[in-house]
């Protein structure tokens, strides 16, 4: 018995250090691809950065709760609108209004072109709908007043919420990127990084709110971010020179967007009884991004 415990033990060693060098090898082998795919696709490059400053704006956004005790309800619903509001104009603005463009430049009829758009749209929160359905997660927010107090043992469950909420925005800058005018993607790229400040801030307080350490909760807010660059990299690389993809792709994007508003941002804004300020951060979100489009577009 002691001759094959000893004899398994090396093979035991064997097989992990195998493992660890195909997991090297295999990141090895990724981040290769990676930069040649940025180095021949500038498009895909330059949404690849564009997601990287909004997860720079969700890391610094987290860092005021390193001091922070709490958010005044009433400015948390405000921060929630405004973000609210940024989203909802980047949808019509920088993603349905360009693919019914696109679709028009293909010489497409009024009703081809909306019913196109229209349907990529509702697939876009079906999809969005469909993850919520089979991730296990956590609200984030909407479970903080629940779990005050616990002992929270599954910390993956609040990332998986955060990754969720964070997926469409870095999808629509990779799409927008994908279309081809750079001055309407960089309006969205900037409009999302802006919300994504205060965004930041919301997680990692409401992380703080049910227990969780200030270094646990920043570190967490900050990266919740990465999930943009990825999905940026993701859309941009799919998108790019696609055709009828490309406008579907904006349409698609905008709906996983819309759902988001529609199902968490705004409902949770309201909640506390603060709905005409969450209305104004709303509508001072939806103006900053419209004239970010109107002046970069």
């Amino acid at each position: 018995m002691k001759l094959l415990a000893a004899t398994a033990s090396p093979l035991k060693r064997a097989r992990k250090l195998v493992g660890v060098l195909i997991v090297i090898l295999g990141a090895s082998y990724a981040m290769q691809q990676l930069l040649l795919l940025l180095q021949q696709q500038p498009q895909v490059r330059h949404a690849f950065y564009a997601g990287l400053m909004a997860a720079t704006a969700t890391a610094a956004g987290t860092l005021p709760a390193l001091f922070l005790h709490r958010l005044s309800q009433k400015l948390h619903d405000v921060m929630l609108g405004f973000g609210a509001g940024v989203m909802l104009a980047a949808c019509m603005f920088s993603l349905i209004v360009p693919a019914l463009a696109l679709l028009s430049a293909q010489d497409a009829s009024v009703w081809y072109a909306s019913g196109n758009v229209g349907a990529a749209i509702l697939m876009g929160a079906g999809f969005m709908l469909l993850l919520e359905r089979l991730v296990p997660h956590r609200h984030f927010i909407k479970d903080e007043d629940r779990l005050r107090g616990q002992t929270l043992r599954r910390s993956w469950l609040f990332v998986f919420a955060i990754a969720l909420h964070n997926m469409p925005e870095g999808l629509a800058i990779g799409a927008s990127f994908a279309g081809g005018d750079d001055g309407a993607a960089k309006a969205l790229a900037i409009g999302i990084s802006v919300q994504d400040i205060p965004e930041g801030l919301v997680v990692a307080m409401a992380l703080l709110a049910v227990g969780y350490s200030r270094v646990f909760a920043v570190g967490i807010g900050m990266l919740s971010g990465l999930t943009e660059p990825v999905m940026a990299l993701l859309g941009a690389t799919v998108l790019t020179g696609s055709g009828l993809w490309l406008p579907l792709g904006l349409a698609f994007a905008a709906g996983a967007m819309l759902f988001v508003i529609s199902h968490e941002m705004i409902p949770e804004s309201h909640r506390q009884g603060h709905e005409l300020a969450a209305t104004n951060g709303l509508m001072l979100g939806f103006v900053l991004m419209m004239l970010l489009d109107t002046a970069l577009g």
